[in-house]
């Protein structure tokens, strides 16, 4: 995500309460993840939510994909990359949601400049492979809309696997990058991050060093990285969209536009709230408010994928009744 520029921070005397200690401290100290809430009445209820969100996202996921697998007739490039894209929510909940929860029960809410360091590289990786992988399904339905003819020859496996292989090495090299630059940066002011992981905005608000010199690099090579997948994904709903209103009867439009309907909603989802977070001033920055942006697209967004995608998909309700049978079969 997008690296935003911090200001030098000065040493603070010790409070206790509500205010966590602040003072001078080297890297080795790690941090104090503030959380979702900071008020004891909550931890107890925020636990039994989050973690049934977390237990609905990792058996909705998983479903999605073995109905993939287990059925012959969703082996198709959109199927591949939406099995991947289930794996990837998979893995990019796992990051954040298990010790969030573990957080919300304990005292100390101690992680250390490592842990900080691997959450942050996990969670840059996976969440931009999602933004790919939605760029990929938008290719997949711009070729079959646009091109039907060359469908197949088109989004041949070979190029599928290729388009997935791509889109895992540009983000984690992307988070590679990242995470060596905030590794190099002295942090010596309060070492309290005001949210519930270690999101780049609020790790960089306690920074000391001064960021100026590697900030041209971070910040060009960040838009590309970010940018990208969105920029496709509007072109291709642009061509898309185009090539619709010229099919003369209704039904014709409405059945190529009911094929894209379940990807928009989650890209509007993911993107919505991606952009309202990270695509800001960091004097707009609004501990509260981003922190529910946040949750949006980590756990709603990932929580909601299986249910928009079997719900409106005939294809995959028809997967799920043929899993359901073999299964008590």
């Amino acid at each position: 995500m997008p690296l935003y520029v911090s200001p030098t921070a000065s040493p603070h005397p010790v409070h206790r309460g509500t205010d966590m200690e602040t003072k001078n401290y080297s890297s080795e100290s790690g941090f104090v993840l503030l959380g979702i809430s900071s008020s004891p009445q909550l931890q107890k209820p925020l636990f039994a939510i989050f973690l049934i969100m977390y237990l609905v996202t990792v058996l909705g996921n998983v479903l999605i994909i073995l109905v993939i697998q287990s059925d012959s007739r969703l082996h198709t490039p959109m199927y591949f990359f939406l099995s991947n894209l289930s794996f990837t929510d998979i893995c990019f909940t796992t990051v954040i949601v298990p010790n969030m929860l573990a957080n919300l029960l304990s005292e100390t809410k101690v992680i250390s400049f490592v842990g900080c360091l691997i959450q942050m590289y996990f969670f840059m990786a996976f969440a931009n492979t999602d933004s790919y992988l939605l760029a990929s399904m938008a290719i997949d339905r711009l070729v079959a809309i646009c091109n039907p003819f060359h469908y197949e020859r088109v989004m041949n496996p070979r190029r599928c696997l290729l388009m997935l292989l791509g889109s895992c090495t540009i983000s984690h090299l992307h988070s590679l990058l990242r995470v060596l630059l905030m590794s190099r940066l002295s942090f010596c002011a309060s070492h309290v991050i005001k949210h519930f992981f270690c999101d780049t905005q609020p790790v960089l608000k306690l920074s000391c060093s001064d960021t100026s010199s590697n900030q041209i690099v971070v910040m060009t090579e960040t838009l590309a990285v970010i940018t990208t997948p969105f920029l496709c994904i509007l072109f291709s709903y642009l061509r898309i969209i185009i090539t619709v209103l010229r099919i003369p009867s209704a039904a014709g439009k409405w059945k190529a536009f009911s094929t894209c309907g379940s990807h928009l909603t989650v890209v509007a989802l993911f993107y919505g709230s991606v952009i309202y977070v990270y695509f800001r001033p960091l004097s707009m920055y609004s501990v509260v408010k981003d922190r529910v942006a946040t949750v949006m697209y980590t756990v709603v967004t990932p929580m909601l994928n299986p249910f928009i995608y079997s719900l409106r998909n005939k294809d995959m309700k028809r997967g799920l009744i043929k899993l359901r049978d073999r299964i008590h079969s």
